[in-house]
């Protein structure tokens, strides 16, 4: 039924592990149970352009995705269909994420040089981050006080949302950032680079000047996501 040849991008539902959803070119979202046969139970579809993104909420009940179609999605996984789509992005999203907890807020990276904050009850963006390039990766910290980015010019922002500007700067990699993942405490950023290196950063509030705390090489990288459980 499926070309898996096309699959860009996957990721687990935290409740349980119990569910991974692909991403197909043609713009399906495909779920699998990951246990016994491994059944593929729903598929569902709606999109214009194809999802470089996925992320589920911390209770595993929504989806959000981030396409090339300028928008980002939200999904309710019980029914199996999309409940509301954000507009603001002048071009692709590459990434997004949800906060942990608090507020139902979700961050987009794109490639039209922004980072936008969006509340899902509402309509617009909360905030609009401006940077100089591309941004191509991006996730909360623990409290969602604070947004990390990555992009086309190597190097890991760190915003305050409360002043909406650069905290401080991680640099380090070589080439483009294409992925960060929050470690489950909040303390670490682990990032993924096409200069073939993952990096862990320590991001708390504390910690010394020089933040990289280990860098892990070997793999070849042709535009991957990195996914933490």
């Amino acid at each position: 039924m499926f070309n898996f040849l096309l699959v860009f991008v996957f990721n687990f539902c935290i409740q349980g592990i119990h569910l991974i959803i692909f991403n197909i070119v043609s713009s399906f979202l495909v779920f699998w149970n990951v246990y016994g046969e491994c059944e593929n139970f729903a598929v569902l579809s709606g999109r214009t352009g194809a999802v470089l993104d996925l992320k589920f909420s911390t209770d595993g009940g929504h989806l959000f995705s981030a396409s090339t179609d300028k928008t980002l999605s939200i999904w309710d996984t019980e029914v199996g269909v999309r409940i509301k789509k954000l507009k603001g992005h002048s071009s692709y999203i590459n990434s997004c994420c949800p906060a942990r907890r608090g507020p139902q807020l979700i961050c987009s990276a794109s490639d039209d040089c922004t980072v936008k904050v969006w509340d899902s009850r509402k309509r617009g963006a909360l905030h609009s981050l401006q940077d100089t390039y591309q941004v191509t990766a991006v996730t909360f910290n623990d409290t969602a006080e604070q947004i990390i980015s990555g992009g086309i010019d190597n190097v890991i922002k760190v915003w305050d949302m409360r002043k909406t500007g650069v905290l401080y700067k991680m640099v380090g990699h070589s080439d483009t950032i294409t992925g960060l993942a929050l470690s489950p405490d909040g303390s670490y950023i682990l990032s993924n680079s096409m200069d073939n290196t993952l990096r862990i950063w320590d991001i708390r509030p504390f910690a010394p000047q020089e933040r990289c705390v280990k860098i892990i090489q070997g793999h070849q990288h042709n535009f991957e996501k990195i996914c933490l459980l």
